[in-house]
C-alpha cells in the first residue's frame, strides 16, 4: 500500500522531530489507523538509521585542512596588493554608506509597510485547528442556524463577526466556539465541506495588519487569510487549496 499524498511532510516532520505535541499526537494516531503511512514511516526509519552508520561517513584527512589554510595565507597578500590603498578606502566607504542606505530602507519599510502576520501565529492556527478536532471541542454552540450562532458571541467577545451560511455553495455551517489566538480570545466559526472541517478564526485587523491575503500550506494543513471590515480572517482546514479559495470566495460574496 502507498502512503497519503498529503500526509508526506507530516511523515518526514516526524521523523525529524518537527511536530509539536499536538500534531505528534494527531499524526500517530492516524498512523494506527493507516497501513500505507505506517509501512512508509517505518522504511524512513530504517533509511535513517542506515545512514547513520559510521561506514557510510567520509572522514576528509586532517592534511587537507592545512593545505587549505596554507593556500587561503598565500592568496591574502597578493589580493591586498592588488588593490590601490585609495581604491580599498573608496570601496570601504561605498560598503558603509550602502550598509547605512540599507538600513534606513529597511527602517522605513517597516514602518511604512503593513506587517503581514507572523509564522508563529500560523503555528498557533494549525494548532488550534488539530486541537478542535481531538479533544472533541469543535464547537462551543452546535447549530447550523446563522440566527443562533452570531448572538452566541455576543457578550464573550468585543466586536461582532459575521456568519453566514453557506450550505448553498457546499459548506455547511457547523456552528461556533470561543478560541484564543495570539494572546486574546478569539471566534472560531464552523464549517463542514464533506467530512472535512474548516475552522475560521475571526479577530480585528490591527492599524498595521496587511490587506494582502495569504494562501500557504503548513504542516498539511492550508490556511487562506483575508482581511474585511476592518477584520482579519483566517480559514485553516485539510482540504485542498483550491477549495478553500472556493470556500473564502463564497464567504466574501455572502458578506458583502
Amino acid at each position: 500500500m502507498t502512503a497519503c499524498e498529503d500526509r508526506l511532510l507530516h511523515l518526514h516532520a516526524l521523523l525529524d522531530g518537527e511536530l509539536d505535541a499536538v500534531n505528534s499526537v494527531a499524526f500517530e494516531a492516524h498512523l494506527k489507523s493507516c497501513v500505507g503511512c505506517a509501512e512508509e514511516f517505518a522504511r524512513l526509519e530504517r533509511v535513517s538509521e542506515q545512514a547513520r552508520d559510521p561506514a557510510l561517513q567520509y572522514r576528509a584527512p586532517s592534511s587537507l585542512r592545512a593545505r587549505i589554510e596554507a593556500d587561503i595565507a598565500a592568496q591574502r597578500p597578493a589580493q591586498s596588493r592588488s588593490v590601490p590603498p585609495t581604491v580599498r578606502k573608496s570601496v570601504s566607504s561605498w560598503m558603509a554608506g550602502g550598509a547605512v542606505t540599507a538600513l534606513a530602507a529597511s527602517l522605513a519599510l517597516l514602518v511604512a509597510v503593513p506587517q503581514l502576520t507572523t509564522g508563529s501565529v500560523q503555528d498557533q492556527l494549525v494548532a488550534n485547528h488539530v486541537r478542535s478536532l481531538l479533544a472533541n471541542h469543535l464547537t462551543d454552540v452546535a447549530t447550523s442556524n446563522r440566527h443562533v450562532v452570531k448572538p452566541w458571541f455576543n457578550g464573550r467577545i468585543d466586536f461582532a463577526p459575521p456568519v453566514p451560511e453557506l450550505a448553498g455553495q457546499g459548506f455547511p455551517l457547523v456552528g461556533g466556539r470561543l478560541d484564543y489566538l495570539d494572546g486574546r480570545v478569539v471566534p472560531a466559526i464552523v464549517y463542514h465541506r464533506r467530512l472535512h472541517t474548516i475552522n475560521l478564526f475571526v479577530l480585528p485587523a490591527g492599524s498595521f495588519s496587511s490587506p494582502v491575503g495569504i494562501i500557504t500550506r503548513r504542516e498539511g494543513y492550508g490556511l487562506e487569510r483575508w482581511t474585511s471590515g476592518g477584520l482579519e480572517f483566517w480559514a485553516v482546514s485539510d482540504i485542498d487549496s483550491h477549495e478553500l479559495e472556493q470556500f473564502r470566495d463564497a464567504f466574501v460574496r455572502a458578506t458583502g
